[in-house]
């Protein structure tokens, strides 16, 4: 297994470095499968004779997995390159998938919580942070566009996996043509079992091509000392062991956590709040199912989208600056949703589309603003540590939003004013977000490590 080793995967002079992006993409569109679980989730209640909480816990258990492995082996990623963390990764995933559908198989639910769950959960938290330290140090001029490239991939996988999913549920159940069709479990078996083979296709062609730069490789015309002079950016750097010691770290885990909770507010509840805010008195609603499915995916091009152009923008203005747009600015379209988002349709739509896009971006900044903070050392590692904050924000989001709506009526009798005490919530948590954002300074020099030019009049010149 020696062609894992990142020795194997040191670039030859003259790579072409827009060749790394679709490597580290291949793998982020076949975990944001993720995002698609909805898709067989109906199914997988009716299959198993289970509540929507009980098939729910499935995502649940695959997001505090994601946050706990990507925490736990983030410094093996670094030491041991992307492309033994991809190949890791695609073995765990697709792993998933198989035990999963053996569970679906044999009607043993346990068995797709341990699968797609716990297994599959892994492979999620090492494939999201495999390629971000590689993207970082082969885009050191634009790494905010470089890790919004890959993790972009990763809002869109639903894009691809939610028709291809469906499509495939109806080749596999001969009954997809009946009324109120709702999948067989033997369909979705099926269709795991088919999925676990062309996404080891995919990440396995993501794990054959990446590759990382060779030491002291820089981009052609790139001035690092221009890099200095932003006053958040240093040319420093710090490991992981210490970068959680920082007050910076645990700043920017709540920056984190509350932007992730006020996103998943609205992603966990995207189909029925919008049928609810626009609930006549007689308790129909003017947005039909379809409707509201299709502002889902509309919501999902939202993430997409932010993931890109966000984090590309955040090269342009710094982090900060760019977590203050998504903190202070997602507080007030929030306000405005809670209290006049039932007024069109239109103003709701554009809402939810901009404030999912700060969700996507806050996502995708996230990486560079670390790189910006601790060096590029071990920015996998601390990534890692980092992405705890969305497994907490992944049961914190859908709890509140969840807790408030039962208290204020059943589903199909809510309404816009069911949703304020939720929405409101969200505003705090982004303030609370957007005080941490100013707190941000740099990092104390004593968490630096040794650098051995340390004390030399002038630093050498890095090879071109």
């Amino acid at each position: 297994m020696g062609w894992l080793d990142r020795e194997r995967t040191v670039a030859p002079p003259g790579f072409n470095r827009w060749l790394v992006p679709p490597a580290a993409l291949a793998v982020h569109l076949c975990i944001g499968q993720a995002y698609a679980t909805s898709v067989y989730k109906t199914a997988l209640v009716k299959h198993f004779d289970a509540s929507l909480t009980e098939i729910g816990v499935i995502f649940s258990i695959a997001i505090v997995m994601l946050g706990l492995s990507a925490a736990v082996m983030g410094t093996w990623v670094d030491r041991n390159g992307p492309r033994k963390a991809m190949f890791t990764s695609a073995m765990f995933w697709t792993g998933g998938f198989l035990i999963g559908s053996l569970g679906i198989f044999t009607q043993q639910l346990w068995l797709v919580y341990l699968g797609y769950g716990v297994v599959g959960g892994i492979g999620l938290g090492i494939g999201y942070i495999s390629p971000v330290s590689t993207l970082i140090k082969w885009f050191p001029d634009r790494p905010g566009l470089a890790t919004g490239m890959a993790i972009m991939g990763f809002g869109g996988g639903a894009l691809i996996a939610s028709p291809v999913s469906t499509a495939l549920l109806k080749l596999y159940d001969p009954n997809s043509g009946a009324a109120d069709w709702v999948a067989s479990g033997d369909a979705v078996g099926r269709l795991f079992l088919t999925l676990a083979v062309v996404y080891l296709a995919y990440m396995l062609f993501g794990a054959f091509t990446i590759k990382v730069p060779a030491e002291g490789w820089k981009p052609s015309g790139f001035d690092p000392s221009r890099v200095k002079a932003a006053k958040l950016v240093t040319r420093e750097n710090v490991s992981a062991k210490n970068a959680i010691k920082t007050r910076q770290f645990w700043l920017v885990w709540i920056v984190l956590f509350c932007n992730v909770t006020a996103g998943i507010g609205i992603l966990e509840q995207a189909a029925p709040m919008i049928q609810d805010f626009f609930r006549q008195p007689d308790g129909v609603s003017t947005v039909s199912a379809a409707v509201a499915a299709g502002f889902v995916g509309l919501l999902s091009i939202g993430n997409m989208v932010g993931r890109f152009v966000w984090s590309s923008t955040s090269d342009i203005t710094g982090r900060k600056r760019i977590y203050m747009v998504y903190l202070g600015v997602g507080a007030v379209l929030y306000t405005v949703l809670a209290l006049a988002g039932s007024s069109t349709s239109v103003l709701y739509v554009a809402l939810a589309f901009v404030i999912i896009s700060f969700y996507g971006g806050g996502f995708a900044t996230v990486p560079a603003y670390l790189r910006d903070l601790f060096g590029t050392y071990q920015v996998g590692a601390i990534h890692g540590r980092l992405l705890t904050a969305w497994s907490a924000a992944g049961v914190a989001g859908p709890l509140i939003v969840n807790a408030f709506l039962d208290a204020q009526g059943k589903p199909g009798q809510l309404n816009a004013v069911s949703y304020q005490p939720a929405l409101l919530t969200m505003v705090v948590l982004l303030v609370i977000g957007f005080l941490a954002n100013l707190m941000v300074k740099p990092v104390d020099a004593r968490f630096h490590e040794p650098r051995p030019d340390r004390g030399r009049a002038h630093e050498p010149a890095l090879e071109a």
